[in-house]
């Protein structure tokens, strides 16, 4: 084998060693921690290696840029100097180029060694440590920590002047930086637009770690909107103001609405009416939790798994009783608003992207005019009708079918979908805006 081919072999091979400490070295700075320890905890011995390091950048650095240099200092010393001097012999017989042969030669051996170790020896070597971290860090974890100590000397020597040198320049090392929650939430919607994540959860996530920083009154039902009971008052009397309000939870006072003494719950009061006992609030109530206005809803959170509770009386400075949380309304302030089974029954009208609307035939009728830009559909009332189903029927009679269309008041309505002989959906819009 010639000089020549060994000397390229040599280059390439120290170029490609030059590469693995590059490598390494992106691969342990850039490798998470966290990810580490848990490797780590499964008796990863790599994994352990490379987390030593990464926690020990005084030790790390200086063995990485030992073997650097080590092998800069050996491509130095063959330097190409060979392949040069064949360029060279094999530009002189060119007349033009005789003259400049040895200094092309140096050139093109200079300006194709820096693009090999600009590609072979940092780029290449950086992106696939950027690509796979943590496992290109616990491969080279144990070999590099058996370098650090074949070399501690050395490194130990250029630690402390490393340390020495910042320490003249004023420059103290950086705490560990802290997780905050921004960054968790750009982890978790780079999370969600690859597909790790639902599209729902970092809304989620976001909102429970609010938690540490909302008070209950975001979440809490007011004062004016509850329904509190007389601890002293008949049961008919009670049973009416249950049945009215569709709450199923109150707060219960005696001698002042300011004096709260517990909460009842309907389940307890059914219970007791199914049993055929008398229904007593007072042998019925729970003793209030009370949070202040200024409570948090982690605090809130701790509250209820201390006392088993999941309700609780929200007051002001002043003891007094200003509102009702209850663990569903921790539960509507992390997912969302969770409509009862009376919303989701309810009759709907759907806005539609051309202006229209999609209505349920049991829409009431009369609500429809402020949909439409408030159009008076006098028609529509004085036919004593309340649905829109029922104002459809009257108006097309007999041809009451699926897509059997009709306009009054300058609306136009087509029905869309019959349930048997009932009118389920119908589309309405302003007759100007129709197709």
């Amino acid at each position: 084998m010639s000089a020549l081919i060994v000397e390229v072999i040599v280059i390439l091979l120290l170029l490609v060693l030059s590469g693995v400490f590059a490598m390494t070295e992106m691969a342990v700075v850039s490798a998470r921690k966290s990810r580490l320890r848990m490797m780590a905890a499964d008796d990863n011995g790599g994994a352990q290696a490379a987390l030593a390091l990464a926690e020990s950048p005084n030790r790390f650095l200086p063995t990485v840029q030992i073997g650097i240099t080590l092998v800069g200092l050996l491509a130095g010393a063959f330097g190409g100097i060979t392949i040069a001097e064949a360029i060279a012999a094999a530009l002189k017989p060119l007349p033009a180029l005789n003259q400049y042969a040895e200094a092309i030669g140096v050139g093109v051996v200079v300006v194709v060694l820096t693009y090999l170790s600009l590609v072979i020896g940092e780029l290449v070597p950086k992106r696939m440590a950027l690509a796979h971290p943590e496992t290109i860090a616990c491969r080279m974890g144990r070999p590099m920590e058996l370098l650090s100590q074949l070399t501690q000397p050395v490194v130990r020597l250029l630690g402390a002047s490393t340390d020495l040198v910042l320490r003249l320049l004023g420059a103290r090392p950086a705490p560990p930086s802290a997780i905050s929650n921004e960054e968790v939430n750009l982890l978790l919607e780079e999370g969600m637009k690859t597909g790790v994540f639902h599209q729902s959860e970092p809304r989620m996530v976001e909102s429970v770690l609010a938690f540490d920083e909302r008070p209950v009154r975001d979440i809490m039902t007011p004062r004016e909107k509850l329904v509190l009971l007389n601890q002293d008052d008949p049961h008919e009397a009670v049973w009416h103001k249950i049945v009215v309000s569709g709450h199923s939870n109150f707060p219960v006072y005696a001698g002042g609405l300011d004096r709260v003494v517990g909460v009842v719950s309907v389940k307890a009061i059914y219970a007791n009416l199914a049993a055929g006992a008398d229904v007593k609030l007072a042998d019925l109530l729970t003793p209030p939790l009370l949070v202040p206005v200024t409570q948090t809803i982690t605090g809130l959170l701790e509250g209820f798994k201390k006392t088993g509770r999941h309700i609780a009386l929200v007051t002001d400075e002043s003891r007094r009783v200003v509102g009702l949380v209850t663990l569903v309304d921790v539960l509507e302030a992390i997912v969302g608003e969770i409509p009862s089974l009376e919303d989701r029954l309810r009759p709907q009208a759907v806005s539609r992207d051309d202006g229209s609307l999609l209505v349920d035939g049991g829409f009431a009728v009369a609500k429809l005019g402020p949909l439409l830009g408030e159009v008076p559909l006098a028609a529509a009332l004085t036919q004593r009708v309340e649905t829109l189903a029922a104002y459809a029927t009257a108006q097309l009679g007999q041809s009451t079918t699926e897509g059997a269309k009709f306009v009054r008041e300058g609306v136009r309505f087509e029905i869309i979908d019959m349930d048997g002989c009932g009118i389920d959906k119908v589309l309405v819009c302003r007759e100007e805006s129709s197709p």
